[in-house]
């Protein structure tokens, strides 16, 4: 399992690497709309504020990832998908597209945050937790996403389905990063974040192990 595993990631980074306007074009996506950001909220001046630059870099991060992971299956078409289910198990093909997405969310958010270093300036505190969070939150963007693509390529309309699909998971995600990343902003202590980061790391295993006992029953059909 573990030689299929490391075959599918070789495999995605091939095919990433053939197709560079794709990761380019979400690149750029990150690039811009931390730009747009930097001129539409007073940043220039110096207005924008610790809550706002913790929400902007969040939200900019989550439509970075789900734009990110969306082609997980999608891009697959049902040939490709029919000679993968004869040669790799279903359990080696959704971890090994989780621990692909959850790199590839990593470097946008880490690219993020070194753009938001040098355009809107870093107001982090405490950087080992804040890198700490990205991580779990990498993780927790890639459990859930990879598997709500995977339900929503078997659907007409996926991108649709995978939006109202992936909401009510990524909330809980995304409001534990926040907070976090709030607190190593402030430089608080670690025993503050504890509970937050356990809940955080809780509700990735929850993805994870879900998404790894049921995909399989999603991938025979």
């Amino acid at each position: 399992m573990l030689q299929q595993i490391r075959t599918l990631i070789l495999k995605e980074l091939t095919l990433e690497w053939r197709q560079k306007y794709a990761l380019n074009g979400i690149l750029l996506y990150v690039v811009s709309a931390v730009f747009i950001t930097y001129l539409s909220v007073g940043a220039k001046q110096g207005n924008i504020g610790v809550p706002t630059w913790n929400a902007l870099y969040w939200i900019i991060i989550l439509f970075s990832a789900v734009n990110a992971v969306a082609k997980s299956f999608v891009q697959e078409h049902q040939g490709r998908q029919l000679y993968y289910y004869m040669i790799a198990s279903p359990e080696s093909i959704i971890v090994s597209k989780i621990v692909y997405n959850a790199v590839l969310t990593l470097v946008l958010a880490l690219l993020g945050y070194l753009v938001f270093s040098v355009i809107l300036g870093n107001p982090v505190q405490d950087q080992g937790l804040f890198l700490l969070n990205l991580v779990l939150g990498s993780l927790g963007f890639s459990a859930c996403l990879t598997m709500v693509s995977g339900i929503a390529s078997k659907a007409s309309n996926n991108a649709t389905l995978m939006a109202i699909l992936s909401f009510p998971v990524i909330i809980p995600i995304l409001l534990m990063t926040i907070r976090v990343s709030k607190n190593a902003i402030d430089g608080l202590d670690w025993s503050v974040s504890v509970d937050k980061l356990l809940t955080l790391l809780a509700i990735n295993a929850i993805i994870s192990a879900t998404a790894y006992i049921l995909f399989p029953y999603l991938w025979r059909s």
